[in-house]
């Protein structure tokens, strides 16, 4: 009888541990799905917030020539009636709404103060890069991005009151400031929450295809609203946007309130991230690749009207066409990512050739027509290898470092800012020296030459992290939802779960695996495919 009542008692107890496994699994899958839903919305915060760093990088194209040259004739904040008054002050009175980047003034000094005010912004980028990956490291990458776009607010509105060249120059490089901690937080962002491919490349392609819109479609959103309603109007709508972006990230994930990071390990130091040798050939291939365009975006508007006496509005479309091909580029390599995940060196490499060709093209161009298939060659190479080797820097860092991705991202945003702090101030003097086609022979060979050396990622993109390495650092099982969460994710996207009824079969060992998120099969460190 005893025995019986025993029996009884230890079903009754399997059957409520049975019931609270299963209720526990019910509520971590509701969280898991709205885990997923705050992701989605966390990607347009980010995609939101790298379209307005780039609109406003390049809104200011055709307003601040002729800004700069009112100041300069006495008149004051310029606007769509400084224009009227045809070349005194300096610029053509007949100058398109879409405007050529960087477009030249009649006066030098002119030119030199736009070049120093564009190349500022990438300047401050580079010196503060170092100090913003660290600090996302240590912080996590919520705050920092809300700081970031606090930042580029403060710049937006500084921009709309300016009234002298010191305050521009100010506003220009607190922009800069501002994306060293947005930019890489927001890319550092997507590459934590989406942690398996493709998923991840998908996300950081969607985020490329914003910043490609935010630089083609700035200068005429710029030059349209500066001749209809003047020019604090672009600026002040770029706040008003960047203001709801932060308070949309306020109400996903407040900084103050998440309890995340505690229980993330500690990140790779960034001089150790530098000296990575897989590292240091991905964020080279970053630099040289955007080189043609950072260094063809100052010279090209002079080039055309010299050589084949381009029109205002011919030099104003010149890289509008641009966009569609890299947005295909980018679609393309997500494609064959997701196919050919252990390529992603060959894309990259693919990328830096026809930028390398297309560059040489550029100078045997004679008209508005075949100038065209060059600019879009370079801009389809340029998302070739953006949209491959971004999430390649996240999955060296998955395979031989700790899987926290903030310095990383700010080794690729300076290899960025390298090429945009030269292009506006260096571009000019090797065309005045040497010549426009040396200058682009010299571009293109430099891709040519260079992509033979993404073979070296080969090997190592071949590898692949265990489901649970990025969240089995700790040597410790999850501590609160949110870990759980993570290991649940990373144990398998698309996996069910185990019924509770299992738990009469495997006893309190198959709950305490559970409780963990972490089986037995699951320590195995890394594997070849």
């Amino acid at each position: 009888m005893s025995e019986t009542e025993g029996a009884g008692r230890a079903r009754a107890a399997v059957a409520r541990l049975s019931e609270a496994v299963g209720e526990r699994r019910r509520r971590l899958g509701t969280a898991m799905g709205e885990a997923r839903r705050q992701r989605r919305l966390l990607l347009v915060v980010v995609c939101v917030a790298l379209l307005l760093d780039n609109m406003l990088y390049m809104v200011i194209v055709p307003i601040i020539p002729d800004y700069i040259a009112a100041m300069r004739g006495g008149g004051g904040a310029a606007g769509p009636s400084a224009r009227a008054g045809g070349n005194e002050s300096g610029g053509d009175g007949n100058r398109t709404l879409l405007p050529a980047r960087y477009p030249p003034t009649a006066g030098g000094n002119e030119d030199v103060q736009i070049g120093v005010l564009f190349a500022s912004k990438a300047i401050l980028q580079l010196l503060v890069n170092p100090l913003s990956g660290t600090l996302i490291d240590r912080v996590g990458y919520e705050a920092p991005l809300l700081a970031g776009l606090a930042v580029m607010f403060l710049s937006t509105t500084t921009f709309a009151f300016a009234e002298n060249y010191a305050t521009l120059f100010a506003a220009r490089s607190l922009q800069g400031l501002g994306s060293a901690f947005a930019d890489t937080a927001g890319i550092a962002l997507i590459a934590d929450r989406y942690a398996e491919e493709p998923a991840r490349s998908r996300a950081l392609g969607t985020a490329l295809a914003c910043i490609s819109f935010g630089s083609l479609a700035a200068p005429p959103f710029g030059g349209v609203l500066y001749e209809f309603a003047g020019k604090r109007v672009p600026f002040l709508v770029l706040a008003c946007v960047c203001l709801l972006d932060g308070l949309l990230l306020l109400a996903l994930a407040p900084p103050c309130a998440t309890g995340a990071r505690a229980n993330m390990p500690v990140g790779t130091p960034i001089h150790r991230l530098m000296v990575d040798p897989y590292i240091a050939v991905v964020a080279g291939a970053l630099a040289t690749c955007n080189i043609p365009l950072a260094f063809l975006e100052p010279t090209i508007a002079n080039w055309m009207k010299d050589s084949m006496g381009a029109s205002e509005w011919e030099v104003g479309l010149t890289w509008l066409p641009a966009f569609f091909p890299h947005v295909l580029g980018v679609y393309v390599t997500v494609r064959l990512a997701a196919a050919y995940p252990h390529l992603q060196w060959f894309y990259g490499a693919l990328g830096m050739a026809i930028i390398g060709a297309s560059s040489c093209l550029v100078p045997a161009c004679r008209n508005f027509g075949q100038v065209i298939v060059p600019l879009c060659g370079i801009c389809f190479g340029i998302a070739l290898v953006d949209t491959a080797l971004l999430p390649t820097l996240a999955f060296l860092v998955d395979v031989r470092h700790v899987s926290v991705y903030g310095s990383v991202y700010a080794i690729a945003d300076i290899s960025y800012s390298v090429a945009y702090a030269l292009g506006p101030i260096v571009a000019g003097q090797i065309v005045h020296t040497m010549g426009f086609a040396q200058l682009n022979l010299g571009m293109g060979l430099a891709n040519v030459l260079y992509a033979p050396v993404l073979l070296f990622l080969k090997n190592v993109c071949q590898m692949k992290p265990s489901h649970s390495e990025r969240n089995i650092l700790l040597e410790e099982g999850p501590k609160g939802l949110y870990d759980t969460i993570k290991m649940e994710e990373c144990k398998g996207m698309g996996k069910s779960l185990r019924p509770a009824g299992e738990m009469e079969e495997n006893g309190m060992d198959s709950y305490r695996r559970d409780l963990t998120g972490v089986s037995e099969e699951d320590s195995s460190d890394y594997e070849y495919s």
